[in-house]
């Protein structure tokens, strides 16, 4: 039975015709127009040709006489078995209506004894099945990059996929997928990806998800998949720290500056000092920026006694530190500050220079082996070395004179 569409198609095909059709030997005949479904094998069945000779013509006249042909761009689609018409595909060029279009257009001749008697239509809707999956739009699906400071419940990013058959697609998160509890879609049917819970560059630089891609309104519900790969970019959102950096708790990337100590003797100057726990220096909490820091000496620089180097952190002794009544140490402490060139962010650490008298034992610690001391007293230590020599050929003579009375 044909459709309203479909007669109303014909009858506008038939009026754009400039074939008229006449009575003749090849009468009986009458334009085509039927449907097939896409991908139909060879040889299907499309009509049967109802035309005969008129009446009073015999036999022979009749089987010599009348000659069918067709013709039109969509020729080669058909085949004439008798009085049948059928399709004509095979194995590698299938009906396929997304490659061909909807229709087959062509044009069936009558001859009789070699003259055109008549011409008729022939129609053939190509029918659609659900015999093509979803597929992404490669636009859409490459690597993204997004930025840590992106606020919850932003869209971060818009997937496609197209259907060759016009089915409508839906759009799912897998769940067990590596990082699903980021996204969210909201709007099945937009491929909208939305972020569910805040990034944080510090504890994920990159993010995994798999997203699918699923036919709605067909039986087959055929669907593609796609692993997107999410970089997080780092913001400006930590605070510098001194190392080495203690954190305050086990995976909090904010620290607990260190103390910074050191030793000098009262008569050493223009020396670059060394410290413990290691050298002053800090880095930016934000690890993909890695912003540049400017050092300063925040307190306790006893007008310019001591000097820090604003771009590697080290502090200089510019002079001698003077007597304090005659105290054997004491310690000055002095507060260095770090900050952020860019965003101004800033943090301090104390550091606690202990100051002794010349010729003072030095303290056994992590900057003991410094060479801090270089002006301990001659005269002092001439008089420790003799006596050691002093001690050492005492021993020596000693062991001498027990060896000779054993003997």
């Amino acid at each position: 039975m044909l459709r309203p569409c479909s007669l109303l198609l014909w009858q506008v095909a038939v009026s754009l015709s400039s074939h008229v059709v006449t009575a003749s030997r090849c009468g009986g005949g009458s334009d085509i127009f039927t449907a097939l479904r896409e991908n139909s094998p060879m040889g299907q069945f499309i009509s049967e040709l109802g035309m005969t000779a008129e009446a009073g013509a015999n036999k022979a006249e009749r089987a010599t006489s009348l000659r069918l042909c067709v013709s039109g761009d969509d020729a080669a689609w058909f085949y004439l078995e008798g009085r049948t018409l059928r399709l004509n595909a095979s194995d590698p060029r299938v009906l396929d209506r997304e490659a061909h279009g909807p229709m087959l257009i062509a044009e069936l001749t009558c001859y009789q004894d070699n003259v055109i008697q008549t011409k008729f239509r022939i129609l053939v809707e190509i029918l659609n099945e659900n015999d093509n999956r979803p597929k992404f739009v490669k636009e859409t699906i490459h690597r993204f990059t997004v930025s840590e400071l992106t606020a919850v419940n932003s869209v971060l990013f818009t997937v496609k996929a197209m259907d060759a058959d016009g089915d409508m697609i839906s759009y799912i998160i897998d769940p067990s997928s590596r990082d699903p509890q980021f996204f969210r879609i909201d709007l099945p049917n937009s491929g909208k990806i939305v972020l569910n819970k805040p990034l944080d560059y510090e504890t994920r630089t990159q993010l995994q998800v798999l997203i699918w891609a699923q036919e709605v309104n067909t039986e087959e519900k055929f669907n593609i998949s796609a692993v997107l790969t999410v970089n997080i970019e780092d913001g400006d959102d930590q605070y510098p720290h001194f190392l080495p950096c203690t954190p305050i708790s086990p995976g909090d990337p904010v620290c607990v500056s260190p103390n910074y100590s050191t030793n000098i003797s009262q008569k050493q100057q223009d020396l670059v000092l060394k410290f413990s726990p290691g050298p002053i220096r800090a880095e930016d909490g934000d690890r993909g920026l890695n912003t540049s820091l400017i050092y300063s000496i925040l307190s306790g620089g006893d007008q310019s006694q001591f000097r820090i180097n604003n771009r590697t952190g080290e502090i200089q002794l510019t002079r001698a530190v003077p007597l304090r009544h005659q105290e054997k140490t004491f310690t000055l402490t002095v507060m260095v500050v770090a900050r952020d060139a860019e965003s101004g962010e800033e943090v301090s650490a104390l550091v606690d220079i202990e100051v002794l008298q010349t010729g003072q034992s030095v303290p056994h610690g992590a900057v003991a082996e410094q060479q801090m001391f270089g002006n301990v007293d001659i005269r002092l230590a001439g008089g420790i070395i003799a006596m050691i020599l002093l001690l050492l050929l005492s021993a020596v003579v000693f062991l001498m004179l027990r060896a000779v009375k054993r003997r």
